[in-house]
């Protein structure tokens, strides 16, 4: 949910711009509004709320739609509380990961199943988590390494670093950060912290410098870019979150329902599509010359692969660089046995 930090016509004094917020709207609209033009009755989840940019927009775009929005960070959803409060009991807060779904509708006082008209998730870090010095996010500004999302809870990027082991720690590095030095970095932490325990981000870049060979440090960004993507990931479980936050939201979508997904880094975009493709084939066996009933695909791709934002875009609202769009609409109730 990465969100430019600069004043706009549509980002008010909350002062971020809602990544592919258009994008959204137009994949998204159709589905809320199938029913009712105001999108009376209709449902939607905003898994990822942050400063609930993207929720204003949608609420007051469509003056009948109640909208539950899920977020981990304490922070995040008293600041978008406040931004959401003139819409009043049209809007449901719930703090918890976007993997708490199921717990969030129940809440809301709605069926886990079929009862949703329309889902979004602006995965990864918000701007918020990013431009808090405090909060350990960033590279390029010293600070306690921390990146908890929610941080009433778990372990730290310093405790990561300061008890795993040499196996573990490569793992994480190489597994979530991608990181062909994976193995390198973990020794040297595991060098340094005999020396002094790792407390602040400035100690792991300087570990960075020592460990990735300058040839490959003057080419493909920061060095430290990807080992701090993959703190942040384990810190966090993310993978692990949103590989259950995944079935639950088709799960929950109404025929006609759509989702979004707007993934911010390959491996989150991976397990997208991963989770997606069964869901949009047939179940009945090959060579059969007619659709067997209820065997066909539950969902329809929306988006040929991976969409990207615009030059526009990208020039208006940097932090949408990245972004990797999927989205599908659910076409036949789910047939179980």
């Amino acid at each position: 949910m990465d969100d430019e930090v600069n004043p706009s016509p549509s980002s008010g004094e909350f002062g971020h711009i809602p990544v592919l917020l258009g994008r959204a709207d137009e994949l998204l609209g159709p589905a809320l509004t199938r029913e009712s033009p105001d999108a009376d009755g209709a449902v939607m989840i905003d898994a990822t709320l942050g400063l609930g940019g993207h929720s204003e927009h949608f609420l007051r775009t469509y003056p009948g739609l109640q909208l539950i929005g899920l977020d981990r960070d304490p922070a995040a959803l008293e600041i978008a509380g406040a931004r959401l409060a003139p819409f009043g009991d049209r809007v449901t807060l719930v703090h918890t990961r976007y993997d708490g779904i199921v717990d969030a509708l129940e809440l809301a006082g709605l069926d886990q199943v079929e009862s949703v008209h329309g889902i979004l998730f602006d995965l990864g870090v918000s701007s918020m988590q990013l431009d808090e010095a405090d909060r350990g996010f960033a590279y390029s500004v010293d600070a306690p390494l921390d990146m908890r999302m929610d941080p009433t809870k778990g372990l730290t990027a310093a405790d990561i670093l300061n008890t795993y082991s040499h196996g573990e720690l490569a793992r994480v590095l190489s597994t979530y950060g991608e990181e062909r030095f994976a193995g390198r970095i973990a020794s040297e932490v595991l060098r340094r912290r005999q020396i002094e325990p790792f407390t602040t981000s400035a100690q792991l870049v300087e570990v960075l410098y020592a460990a990735i060979p300058a040839a490959t440090r003057r080419t493909g960004g920061h060095p430290a870019k990807r080992t701090f993507q993959a703190l942040r990931v384990e810190v966090n479980g993310e993978l692990d979150s949103l590989r259950a936050a995944i079935p639950a939201a088709l799960d929950a979508l109404a025929v006609g329902g759509r989702v979004v997904f707007m993934s911010y880094q390959s491996l989150e975009d991976r397990l997208v599509k991963q989770e997606l493709t069964p869901r949009t084939k047939s179940r009945s066996p090959e060579g059969l010359p007619v659709e067997l009933p209820g065997m066909g695909p539950e969902f329809e791709l929306l988006t040929r692969g991976a969409e990207r934002a615009s030059e526009q875009e990208i020039e208006d609202n940097p932090r949408s660089a990245p972004v990797r769009l999927r989205s599908a609409e659910r076409i036949s109730r789910r047939v179980t046995a």
